[in-house]
């Protein structure tokens, strides 16, 4: 996501709300392709990767293109 400044300045990322996006839409297509009504508080950590292994998910993000 890129930002400008109020009068036009340089353009900067948002890198937290681009990662927050992503998750987002990682627990929406999680959910639309479930089976029940709603998604266990087990699967929605397992779609979030809460308590994964950071370096894990740094090998992920060092294997998408640069913005």
């Amino acid at each position: 996501m890129r930002v400008s400044g109020k009068s036009g300045g340089p353009l900067v990322q948002d890198h937290v709300a681009l990662a927050e996006i992503e998750l987002y839409g990682e627990l929406m297509i999680a959910a639309s392709a479930a089976a029940e009504e709603r998604l266990s508080p087990a699967r929605i950590d397992e779609v979030l990767r809460v308590g994964s292994d950071p370096a894990g998910r740094g090998a992920r993000e060092k294997a998408r293109p640069a913005v």
